[in-house]
């Protein structure tokens, strides 16, 4: 069977023409914060986090949507979208909120630059969290040195995902205490300049963690804190019908595409590595473009589907032994 999902011949021959057109990545269909279904007990978390003023910690299996709630709570408020800034195992309490090129300021004095040519504030870059405190500020009320660093506008509140935290050297949650807390931060290379945001305009902080160590318990007791649960099927039908609108409410294809990812999420298959709730969408939605819209009424174990079946799981098995397992299993299940 021919379709749109060949795009790749790998046959020796060449496009009658260069750069052939591609469609849009499918992927960029679920990033639609409107469509973000949030449960009742992320709802209540974010908003005990706003009423107390605190960052919302969220845990939960990769793939759950945790860094994708920022965008939603962007979205419903009618803000920016949010700055992020994503954790690294070499990040710095400072790098939250700014980056000093004290090498290269220094290599420009050396070649002759006066140091009035070269002022600090050059060699600054705000990061997402000063960005947000930044942004909550007039440019009126800022050091003179940060006025070329300010964006254009109102002071407006922001978004700020804090992304991987556990990704972060083990002194980083402590470092940053009193700066999450108070949402202010120290410029040293500007006279030890302090921003603090305006109370009224605080930035909505959202923090991500997968558990991969445990955070101190000093850092915990200064957020909100809430795990994402992995999805019961219910849940996943509900996801998938408001993420992916091409494909029909309860079509056989969600149906059995559920079912099949929840089998290969059991114990008994053996994969080390679950497939997750945001590669059983784009597994769908590949599902859809490669079977086509007869698989909506069929199934994966419509006539001359289990091929196909087949050929779409390396959007849904990240290792090699787990492709050997699931596929066992696949072929179990189409002809069971």
């Amino acid at each position: 069977m021919t379709t749109s999902f060949d795009l790749f011949r790998g046959d020796g021959h060449q496009a009658a023409e260069p750069g052939p057109q591609l469609p849009p990545p499918l992927q960029t269909r679920l990033r639609q914060p409107g469509r973000y279904l949030v449960d009742l007990g992320l709802r209540d978390a974010c908003n005990v986090a706003l009423l107390l003023g605190q960052p919302l910690l969220l845990t939960g299996e990769p793939g759950t949507g945790k860094s994708r709630f920022a965008d939603a709570l962007a979205w419903e408020f009618r803000l920016e979208e949010p700055l992020a800034y994503a954790v690294k195992s070499t990040s710095q309490a400072r790098d939250l909120f700014y980056h000093y090129d004290a090498l290269q300021r220094f290599q420009d004095i050396q070649s002759g630059r006066k140091p009035e040519e070269a002022p600090p504030s050059r060699y600054l870059t705000i990061n997402a969290l000063g960005q947000a405190i930044l942004n909550s500020l007039a440019a009126d009320d800022l050091p003179e040195a940060l006025r070329s660093l300010a964006r254009s506008g109102a002071p407006r509140r922001s978004v700020v995902l804090l992304d991987e935290i556990d990704k972060a050297p083990r002194d980083f949650p402590n470092d940053v205490l009193t700066e999450l807390e108070d949402l202010s931060f120290r410029l040293p290379e500007l006279g030890d300049t302090r921003l603090r945001a305006d109370p009224e305009l605080r930035p909505l902080l959202v923090i991500t963690s997968n558990s991969e160590r445990d955070l101190p318990d000093a850092f915990l007791r200064r957020c909100v804190y809430y795990n994402i649960p992995f999805p019961d099927e219910e849940k996943l039908a509900e996801i998938v019908a408001l993420q992916l609108e091409e494909i029909p409410d309860d079509s056989a294809l969600s149906r059995d595409a559920i079912t099949l990812f929840r089998k290969l999420r059991e114990p008994a298959s053996g994969l080390r590595k679950k497939p997750a709730t945001a590669e059983l969408l784009l597994w769908l939605l590949t599902l859809r473009r490669l079977l086509g819209e007869a698989a909506d009424a069929t199934g994966l174990r419509g006539r001359d589907h289990q091929e196909g079946v087949l050929r779409s799981l390396s959007g849904l098995i990240k290792t090699r032994d787990d492709r050997d397992r699931a596929e066992e299993v696949t072929r179990q299940w189409l002809s069971g």
